[in-house]
């Protein structure tokens, strides 16, 4: 039902398949974010026509609203939200940090203050587990802590052991054998803490595995650094999720360290917010200079929004308040994502990889920054 294949290697970058009940999916990819079961904007047959391959939902936002049991009435959310591709969905760990003074942590589980009408909400890992099985995922995470960057020492590590406990008690509560639980590696920056998380997080021999509590504030010279440690330590023979990472530099990154899936919302947010995302970085369409660009958004690239609009419409879009504008750049920041995936695939297949890499890199920046020239090291793609 679940299974990862190792097609290709390119210094420690991987190309890969993973096959789950509602299709089979390339790696690396990156998954769009679809909160509340919809990507912002955007239909399912537009995410299928740009390239998207698995959607992400979250188990917080969805228990408050429309509830877990409505969605498993009506089909789980393969059927509720008509997207027939793999779902994958998280545990809620997330919103441990990101609700900040709403949210009580202990032993059993979080409490949380909801963001909605202010009534108290427990969820623990047997009821993160219980909601997930319930929105039918494809892939479920263990229901974990993400702690907040800097931390102190003695917190970060009581987190990280709870994080474990937790794990612990998600697998016992899992009874659904089509879905496949994925467990979160903590650990922050601190190597230690990272190398004792990631091995005893192995231990337990999921089908695959995630990097937590990284893209939270860190340098990132420090994320890649825990990063090449992970992905050392992670078994060869499964995935490898990057939870929360989408920027183009940091898949690029991530990917020749061993990284296989990422997710964020950066992509529909910098397209919501007027951006539109181009190999050298981002085109800010509220500056008066596109209204007469008749150009593509990025010349070359295949989606709708390039095939059909100029920078000039576009910017007039966004200048105009038009709903229009988020919907097509968002379309196109995630083909423009999908693209870089599809050719960091086809690089690691022509055993390539380091040469797109660093021409990735040198358009992007101008010259290559000591963070990602040190993924490129530790992956073994430099010279």
């Amino acid at each position: 039902m679940f299974a990862f294949t190792l097609l290709a290697r390119s210094g420690r970058a991987r190309r890969g398949r993973f096959s789950t009940p509602h299709g089979t999916v390339e790696t690396p990819l990156f998954m769009p974010v679809g909160t509340q079961g919809s990507v912002k904007g955007l239909t399912p047959r537009e995410l299928e026509e740009v390239g998207s391959q698995i959607i992400l939902g979250n188990t917080y936002h969805l228990l408050l609203r429309p509830g877990p049991e409505r969605v498993r009435a009506l089909g789980g959310l393969h059927g509720f939200a008509a997207y027939q591709g793999p779902w994958l969905t998280d545990s809620g760990g997330f919103q441990v940090m990101s609700l900040g003074e709403l949210r009580r942590i202990s032993e059993e589980g979080v409490t949380f203050r909801s963001h909605l009408n202010g009534e108290l909400v427990t969820l623990t890992p047997e009821r993160s587990i219980a909601v997930q099985e319930a929105l039918g995922a494809d892939i479920i995470m263990a229901f974990d802590e993400c702690p907040p960057y800097p931390a102190e020492p003695t917190y970060l590590r009581a987190s990280m052991e709870r994080t474990l406990r937790w794990l612990e008690r998600s697998l016992k509560a899992k009874t659904r054998p089509d879905q496949a639980l994925f467990a979160i590696a903590q650990g922050g920056t601190d190597p230690g803490l990272r190398r004792a998380s990631t091995e005893a997080t192995v231990a337990f021999g999921t089908p695959g595995f995630a990097i937590g509590g990284l893209a939270v504030g860190e340098p990132k010279e420090a994320m890649y650094a825990a990063v090449e440690l992970s992905t050392r330590l992670l078994p060869e023979d499964k995935p490898r999720y990057l939870m929360g990472v989408g920027h183009p530099e940091d898949l690029v990154a991530a990917v020749a360290l061993g990284v296989d899936m990422f997710d964020c919302v950066y992509p529909t947010r910098t397209g919501r917010f007027g951006y539109a995302l181009v190999p050298e970085g981002r085109l800010n369409l509220k500056l008066s200079r596109f209204l007469d660009d008749p150009r593509p958004l990025e010349p070359g690239c295949d989606c709708y929004a390039c095939t059909q609009f100029s920078r000039a419409y576009l910017a007039h879009l966004v200048r105009a308040g038009e709903l229009l504008a988020p919907r097509l750049l968002s379309l196109h920041n995630l083909r423009h994502l999908h693209r870089l995936m599809e050719r960091a695939r086809q690089a690691i297949q022509e055993g390539a990889y380091g040469a797109f890499a660093r021409e990735f890199a040198e358009r992007r920046f101008g010259q290559i920054p000591d963070w990602f020239r040190y993924a490129l090291e530790a992956g073994g793609h430099w010279p």
